[in-house]
């Protein structure tokens, strides 16, 4: 038999947590997402919580946005991916983002790491999420929505929302023109782009889907034309390359990277493509085209004339 609740016979304690569970039905929509953002402010007013006075980005567009959100004051290092602006070059490299090395970063006293989605190895990272220093993940992606969701998390994990939003219009504006001038390009006229990563034993890595080159080749008013074979990156047999048809070869330029355009088109299933006929290679700056930060609305229009010798129909 049920018996009547009595909060003169709960304890004080019991009294208090009672009552607040009671109130939560009239408390949370006040904390309900709306036009005033309340959620993201209080999550913002959360991480200010974490000390980022002393802060190591890992990934080239991270580190972009630290600075284009005005608080590149708080890096004490970065990673080698990390070289726009020319301001990062001043600070101390601590490696590859693909292979980090934890002593490395733990020897700047970081106060907090903010490391792009990718970032590793995994025991690296393992390694640096337990030495107690406060760590944040920010999401990877390759398309408009990736890009202003890289700068939400930056700037809620600097407890800077404000400059956060201010930035994403920004962007968002610039990307929304520069990708609505490249898809006004019709389909029947846009050119197949084989994006080469590296040539490994003479076969060809290349571009598929769900990368930063598949994405920017696409944002450019081009096509990929590897196409929906494969996911990542993958080498290629000849006759892949050459059931491709690529109109044009894309290939990287960064430091220490390999082939000439000589040697590219030399190779055996390019040479037959229409590609390789018209020797129809393109280098492009990889951090500028693939970062996928602040500025890839310009990589968008820098391809695209590129490619196609104006950036608007």
């Amino acid at each position: 038999m049920s018996k009547s609740f009595d909060l003169r016979r709960v304890r004080p304690l019991g009294a208090a947590l009672t009552a607040v569970a009671l109130s939560l039905p009239f408390v949370l929509p006040l904390a309900a997402p709306g036009p005033d953002g309340f959620v993201r402010e209080a999550v913002a007013q959360e991480m200010q919580k974490v000390d980022t006075s002393k802060l190591v980005t890992i990934g080239g567009a991270v580190t972009e946005i630290v600075y284009a959100l005005g608080e590149g004051d708080r890096l004490v290092a970065r990673d080698s991916t990390s070289m726009y602006p020319e301001e990062a070059l001043k600070l101390p490299d601590v490696g590859y983002m693909r292979a980090l090395s934890p002593e490395g970063v733990i020897a700047v006293n970081p106060t907090a790491i903010l490391a792009v989605e990718g970032s590793g190895p995994a025991d690296a990272l393992a390694v640096l999420k337990t030495a107690g220093i406060p760590f944040e993940t920010v999401p990877e992606g390759y398309d408009r929505a990736a890009i202003l969701k890289k700068i939400d998390v930056v700037g809620d994990f600097l407890g800077v929302p404000e400059k956060a939003r201010a930035l994403e219009e920004k962007v968002g504006a610039d990307l929304d023109v520069a990708i609505a001038d490249a898809a006004r390009r019709p389909q029947s006229e846009r050119k197949r782009v084989l994006f080469i990563l590296s040539f490994q034993n003479g076969r060809i890595m290349a571009a598929g889907r769900h990368t930063a080159a598949d994405g920017i080749i696409g944002l450019a008013g081009a096509i990929n034309a590897t196409e929906d074979t494969f996911d990542g990156y993958k080498p290629l047999t000849d006759e892949a390359v050459i059931n491709a048809k690529p109109d044009v070869v894309m290939v990287m330029t960064r430091p220490g990277a390999g082939s000439t355009d000589e040697e590219v088109l030399a190779h055996p299933a390019i040479a037959v493509t229409p590609a390789g006929q018209n020797k129809a290679v393109l280098r492009m700056n990889s951090l500028h085209l693939l970062g996928f930060g602040p500025r890839t609305a310009s990589a968008i229009r820098d391809l695209n004339k590129e490619l196609y010798g104006n950036v608007s129909q």
